[in-house]
């Protein structure tokens, strides 16, 4: 029920209005002076003022000023007998939300009453949005500053709290197990067990048992039981990664521990139950899946109640400064390398390449640099990248080499999300690389005379330092 703090000092009229707005669903708060309104303002919360201008003492419109001092979003009407244009202006030059004319109608000051109540809440709400929209969500661990990222991160902040079954999907190495770690951190589960199990790492003769744990005998060289995954994170979270290559009578089994919190044993009989938080994680289209028969359809719905898709590194290229002064930072503190950063060179490097390994590929390059690198500023010819999987030839071959062409024609020309130049670019980069920065030699990988490359590597933005 709103709280309406009505100051008025003719008693009658108090009561009148203290009666009426009971009546019409308000709790009502009184004062017949504004000293006494604004010491119970500073003491209680209050959703609306309705007040006097002509007051003892300090008078109605000083008082609705030092009101809204003490709270400046409070709505505030005031009542007049002496009504004027001027009267008015000056009321809502002061903060007023609207004012009313003695002698009044009780129907039409609730209405005005209930229209600034609507208005209000309606600016809180949008006051919130703005912030939740303006807000950085950031998770210990996590790096991601690009708005991709960042819708990720706040559904995990609303989800965390639940219950709620989640299927992560993306490409490998996006970093699918650092949001289901995020989303165990953040529930109320934390303090219980996390439990990763890794589908594609077990054998699938042995995924049940891994899974729901087996009795004694159940197998030969089944000599004592053994509980499974499931069990030992009761109360906690199972992450299932790479759950579309979960075999399909074990899908009837993850299906009834979803339904019914129930399972026994490999060759067990007594029904087991358990309390579990249960996150997947999946690189594969399990649509397509559906479609081919491969996953079961009402195991996908169990599994979908909250999807939460994880872009590419090459789709929030907004991170990558940032992950990389993160891993710069980390390693080099491992390593225990004076390593200060990294030059802006090197970073167009970095931004510019197509990462099909996404953050773990950027990881482990980095890695690799800080670990052979002996200064204090990496640069461009201190990082390796990983060109070969990608390339349509191979310029470890020689220069100018060509061959059979061995590929689909269906097959694409390019990497997807690459454009032809930015091919190029890491083409000549990969040839620099490759030369350790000399510049003719990298001419004749390529193709190209010594003007040419520098030409190129001018407009890539690469300086052309002596050799």
């Amino acid at each position: 029920m709103p709280t309406v703090l009505i100051v008025e000092d003719e008693p009658k009229m108090l009561r009148l209005l203290e009666l009426n707005l009971s009546d019409g669903g308000y709790t009502t708060r009184s004062a017949a002076s504004a000293e006494a309104a604004l010491s119970l303002l500073r003491q209680e919360s209050v959703d609306l003022v309705l007040t006097d201008l002509r007051l003892p003492g300090m008078d109605g419109l000083e008082f609705l000023q030092a009101a809204k001092r003490v709270n400046a979003a409070l709505p505030v009407v005031v009542m007049t007998a002496y009504g004027t244009v001027e009267t008015a202006v000056e009321a809502m030059k002061a903060g007023a939300s609207d004012y009313v004319l003695k002698p009044f109608s009780l129907e039409e000051i609730k209405l005005i009453i209930r229209k600034e109540l609507d208005v209000h809440h309606l600016r809180e709400e949008n006051r919130s949005l703005r912030e939740a929209l303006g807000r950085r969500y950031e998770f210990k661990n996590i790096v991601a500053r690009s708005p991709k990222m960042q819708e990720v991160l706040a559904t995990v902040e609303r989800v965390a709290p639940t219950n709620s079954t989640v299927l992560l999907g993306g490409e490998s190495g996006v970093g699918k197990d650092l949001i289901a770690r995020a989303l165990h951190q953040h529930s109320r589960r934390a303090s219980g067990p996390f439990v990763k199990i890794n589908c594609t790492a077990i054998p699938e003769n042995l995924l049940e048992s891994e899974l729901f744990g087996y009795e004694k005998g159940a197998f030969t060289g089944a000599v004592a039981s053994k509980p499974g995954k499931f069990e030992l994170a009761d109360k906690g979270t199972v992450f299932l990664d790479e759950i579309g290559d979960v075999p399909g009578a074990i899908q009837v089994k993850l299906l009834r521990v979803l339904q019914e919190r129930e399972f026994e044993r490999l060759g067990g009989t007594k029904t087991l139950k358990v309390d579990v938080r249960l996150v997947a994680a999946t690189n594969r289209d399990l649509r397509a899946a559906l479609e081919q028969g491969t996953f079961r359809e009402d195991l996908y719905y169990r599994l979908n109640v909250v999807p939460i898709s994880i872009a590419p590194l090459r789709e929030r290229k907004e991170d990558i400064p940032y992950l990389v002064d993160h891993f710069i930072a980390r390693f080099a503190r491992e390593a225990g390398k004076p390593i200060e950063g990294i030059t802006p060179a090197a970073m167009k490097l970095l931004a510019d390449f197509h990462w099909p390994g996404n953050v773990r590929e950027l990881e482990n390059i980095i890695e690799r640099a800080v670990a052979l690198f002996a200064g204090t500023v990496i640069d461009v010819g201190d990082i390796q990248l990983d060109v070969s999987a990608w390339q349509p030839w191979s310029l470890a071959a020689g220069a100018n080499s060509t061959g059979p062409n061995t590929a689909s024609p269906a097959a694409p020309v390019l990497p997807g999300g690459m454009t032809l130049e930015r091919y190029e670019d890491e083409i000549i980069r990969e040839a620099v690389r490759r030369a350790g920065g000399n510049k003719s030699q990298a001419a004749r990988m390529l193709g190209l005379s010594r003007n040419a490359l520098r030409y190129r590597l001018s407009k890539m933005g690469v300086p052309d330092e002596p050799e």
